[in-house]
């Protein structure tokens, strides 16, 4: 006599909760009924909260213990990110609660300000028991990406690049990412400011990540298009901005010269670190924010914690990780349950626009 619906869902249940985690096809073989069934009863499983559903395999809600994943009996993965980075502080955090939630070890490991560190970083990773990776390069400059190309290409455990996309021609461009969409960041600031009146703004941009070349190229190609272009310049953010910190750059210029220069009544700066800084400096030379010039930060972290609460552009921080344990889950869950690679993901989350009192309509000339 075949056993209940219910019977079997709580088998099912108990078999997830002592392994961890357990294959569809395995527990099929197991109660003697057919993978659709068991399918079945794994949805059903999940949609009471007992079970998590993964692609091909059914995960316990409860985290393994690390002595059970250090032996093998579950996942441990790495996260890598340049040190630092305060911009991706949030996105770690995002990254443990999830990997957490599904029952992985996450370590942290981070690449030194150095050539070379985040393949000495991967390989400190791999050599500890990572089955899986997250992986957020510097990447200075576009050189410095393509010479991580060949390496990377050749890593044999499932990879997730974040706040990173590499170039499409590039040997990883089938790898899984996620990033948040730069362009549609610098759409949002660059509105709020036109829709207040402005027509003449300075970007003050870093130029030593991927995200600060998107948002440079967005900057000059969205201030174009909206007829904009020869009101609008660009310079650096600070003096260590660039791809090479130890040069003179001449795009190091003061924001308040060039403010007054180029008769600007907004400015975009990114980061927001540095914004808060430039704040301080166009304020000491006379110039009142947000009375003579609105400012943009970009990134979110601290803009509103300055003596003026800086409205500032936020993608997505803790959901990039969040995102990324959840493309490397589904390669593990492949992985594990013999299934073949599906289709690379490439993801874009939106950023937002938080308002504060560094903006308001462009003074009267």
């Amino acid at each position: 006599m075949r056993e209940s619906a219910q019977k079997r869902q709580t088998r099912i249940a108990e078999v997830v909760r002592g392994r961890g985690v357990a294959r569809i096809t395995d527990l099929a073989d197991e109660l003697g009924v057919s993978v659709v069934t068991v399918r079945r009863d794994v949805e059903e499983l999940a949609r009471r909260g007992e079970v998590r559903r993964g692609h091909g395999v059914a995960r316990s809600l409860q985290p393994m213990p690390e002595e059970s994943v250090a032996g093998g009996g579950g996942d441990a993965v790495a996260m890598i990110v340049p040190e630092r980075n305060t911009y991706l502080t949030e996105a770690v955090q995002g990254a443990r609660e999830a990997a957490e939630k599904a029952g992985l070890r996450l370590a942290l490991h981070i690449a030194a300000d150095e050539g070379g560190a985040e393949r000495e970083a991967v390989r400190q990773a791999l050599d500890g028991g990572a089955r899986g990776l997250l992986l957020s390069p510097h990447w200075r400059t576009r050189e410095e990406a393509d010479a991580d190309h060949s390496w990377l290409a050749a890593l044999d455990v499932p990879t997730v690049l974040v706040e990173r996309r590499p170039a499409r021609t590039s040997a990883i461009y089938p790898l899984d990412c996620v990033r948040s969409d730069h362009a549609y960041g610098v759409h949002l600031a660059l509105g709020h400011l036109v829709d207040l009146g402005h027509r003449r703004i300075v970007l003050a941009a870093r130029d030593d990540s991927p995200t600060a070349r998107v948002i440079r190229a967005e900057f000059a190609e969205q201030a174009a298009a909206r007829g904009l272009a020869d009101g609008c310049r660009a310079i650096l953010s600070s003096r260590t901005a660039g791809p090479d910190p130890r040069a003179a750059d001449p795009r190091a210029l003061d924001l308040a010269e060039a403010v007054r220069e180029s008769g600007a009544t907004a400015v975009l700066i990114h980061s927001d670190m540095d914004a808060l800084v430039l704040v301080q400096r166009l304020q000491a030379a006379g110039i009142d924010v947000p009375g003579r010039a609105s400012v943009i930060a970009y990134n979110d972290v601290v803009a509103d914690m300055g003596p003026v609460p800086l409205t500032a552009v936020a993608p997505p921080k803790a959901e990039l990780g969040r995102t990324g344990v959840d493309l490397l889950l589904r390669r593990l869950d492949m992985a594990r349950g013999g299934l073949r690679p599906g289709a690379s993901r490439h993801l874009e989350l939106l950023p937002s626009l938080v308002v504060r009192e560094s903006t308001a309509p462009a003074p009267a000339r």
